[in-house]
């Protein structure tokens, strides 16, 4: 935590002296006080005679005081904050910025539930943590020592029975925080469920009325939100027997200062300005302690949070950079040697022994039956994983190599889940390209064929799209992403059914755009649809984690049983006529 904090040292500590000087105030005013009540009011110094001028010139003292400990303590909240909420704004940055180089199957090990509730509740409970700490501790410790150190020299009896309540006090703050320790990062996780519910029921609100399923999701959510009642009620069950347990032990120590201060007074050994002087003193003193409760409370809960926090900042990616910039001769060629996949923490292969060379320029269109690996196999390109065994190779040099900037700029990517934000429609089709020109956007667009859908919206370019582009079509949503992938000036071009939602007319005409504006990229296309396929130049079939056969359509219907399979269930006369290419 100390790499955060440093940066604001100066304020920390501007702000511990500023409270240093508040509670010094808070200290000075009872000798006052006492002073005032012995021999202003009673006049016990002149034979009884009250002193109005000791009276007003010690108010005017205590007044100014007063307005100076004011002083000091506004300036120590300022400070404070400052340092706190910059610690957990760079804290928050670090944990973002740290997320967004994890690979998928880290992200997938903390859960999206998880990684909000670290990212926001977890710093915000930092952030009154390191607050807490400079403030509170200074405070609490000041006040509680400088109380019983004033009671000492007021009264030596005084500070004697204060101190006797001190290790019960101290006894029970530790009991407390050792009940309540373990409770902590069960409260985060409890928190953890809940956004983890929030988040998959918001996106997938629409299956949830489709299925009727909205009591059993509120039943679901209603679970996880009394879990996390039930956790913090028996945190605030402790602190709640524990706060009046130690006003009470505080009040006791008050109530002997009284009687043993009457004894003295009848004696004559003290005075009653002493006598409101250390009750003062005890007051703070009760004032300190319970502020001590509250700052082991924070403390306690912020230290449970910033472990959390620090595994999101120390976790380290799985996949690590290369050196290559980039820069090679040969522009859009891949190659397969001999990859075999599995997903981390699985021993079963998704992929097994593929070898696959696909030439700059070349068009592919993968095809195989639902969960044959096709997906797994165009994520390895881009290094979205990195392969168990063998090696992918973009232009000559093994994916492993390059930075992976560099490896992605050569590579541009649009998936069937279409992912849109809410910004506007051409910042949406320029999001891998900010700096492309408005006429750059506009033939992206066209080339996707969503030139005409687009001029219909109100505000054409300029339409904002609702969150996740629900304002939009399935067809609609699909069309702006292929923009997207278009637009990126890459070498490879994958489409993961990319074109799933678009009928075969509109999907012929991308392709054929496709060939013309772009005819040196390198298209990997993953398909369903026969007609989608046939015209690409080469056609690969992938059954189960294998490459069983690879080449033209024409070629394939001669050699391949499962494409010729493929080609029965799915052609008619009218669909066997589209050609992707025209």
């Amino acid at each position: 935590m100390w790499k955060y904090i440093r940066p604001y040292l100066p304020h920390a500590v501007i702000a511990a002296l500023c409270m240093v000087g508040e509670v010094s105030m808070d200290l000075l005013q009872p000798n006052i006080m006492s002073r005032l009540v012995d021999d202003g009011v009673l006049g016990m110094s002149s034979g009884g005679v009250p002193n109005l001028n000791l009276v007003l010139l010690s108010g005017a003292a205590m007044l100014g005081i007063a307005l100076l400990g004011c002083l000091f303590g506004s300036s120590n909240n300022v400070f404070v904050q400052y340092a706190g909420q910059n610690v957990g704004n760079d804290m928050r940055k670090d944990c973002f910025e740290n997320i967004m180089h994890l690979s998928f199957p880290q992200v997938d090990r903390f859960g999206t539930g998880s990684l909000i509730t670290r990212v926001t509740n977890d710093v915000t409970q930092v952030q009154g943590f390191v607050s807490m700490f400079v403030r509170g501790l200074i405070r609490t410790s000041l006040l509680t020592v400088g109380s019983i150190f004033y009671l000492f020299r007021l009264n030596a009896v005084f500070g004697s029975i204060s101190l006797c309540a001190a290790p019960l006090i101290l006894g029970c703050i530790i009991f407390c925080i050792r009940k309540t320790n373990p409770l902590f990062p069960k409260l985060q996780q409890r928190l953890d469920n809940i956004n983890s519910i929030m988040q998959e029921d918001i996106s997938g609100i629409r299956v949830i009325k489709a299925c009727v399923r909205e009591i059993y999701e509120k039943a679901r959510f209603g679970k996880a939100n009394d879990e996390l009642i039930k956790t913090q009620l028996k945190i605030l069950i402790i602190f709640a027997f524990m706060n009046p347990m130690m006003n009470a032990l505080l009040y006791s120590a008050i109530v002997l200062i009284l009687f043993s201060g009457s004894v003295q007074v009848r004696e004559g050994t003290a005075t009653p300005g002493t006598i409101m002087a250390a009750i003062t003193y005890a007051t703070q003193l009760l004032n300190g302690i319970l502020m001590l409760v509250m700052l082991f409370q924070t403390i306690s809960r912020g230290y449970a949070s910033w472990k959390r926090v620090r595994e999101v900042l120390n976790a380290e990616p799985d996949l690590k950079d290369g050196d290559f910039d980039g820069k090679t001769e040969k522009k859009g060629e891949i190659e397969l040697k001999n990859v075999s996949f599995a997903f981390p923490g699985s021993a079963k292969n998704v992929l097994t022994g593929i070898d696959l060379k696909i030439n700059p320029g070349e068009t592919l269109a993968i095809m195989g039956a639902t969960g044959c690996g096709k997906t797994s196999l165009i994520s390895l390109i881009p290094r979205f994983y990195d392969v168990t065994e063998g090696a992918v190779l973009v232009d000559g040099v093994d994916v492993r190599e390059y930075r992976q900037n560099a490896l992605r700029q050569k590579i541009s990517v649009a998936l069937q889940k279409s992912e849109l934000f809410s910004v506007s429609v051409r910042e949406n089709i320029a999001w891998g390209s900010p700096d492309a020109s408005d006429d750059d956007v506009r033939e992206a667009a066209e080339i996707a064929r969503a030139s005409e859908f687009i001029e219909r919206l109100p505000g054409g370019l300029d339409e904002q799209v609702a969150e996740r582009g629900s304002s939009l079509s399935g067809g609609q949503r699909q069309r702006i992403a292929i923009a997207r992938a278009v637009l990126s000036p890459a070498e490879i071009l994958i489409f993961d059914d990319a074109t799933s939602a678009l009928d075969l007319k509109t999907e012929a005409e991308l392709y054929a755009a496709l060939n013309e504006l772009r005819p040196d990229m390198t298209k990997i296309i993953v398909v369903q649809r026969i007609a989608s396929a046939r015209f690409a130049d080469r056609i690969a079939i992938l059954e189960n984690g294998c490459i069983t056969a690879c080449g033209t359509h024409d070629e394939l219907l001669n050699t391949s049983d499962a494409y010729r399979d493929i080609y029965n269930s799915q052609m008619s006369g009218d669909e066997s006529g589209v050609n992707v290419n025209a």
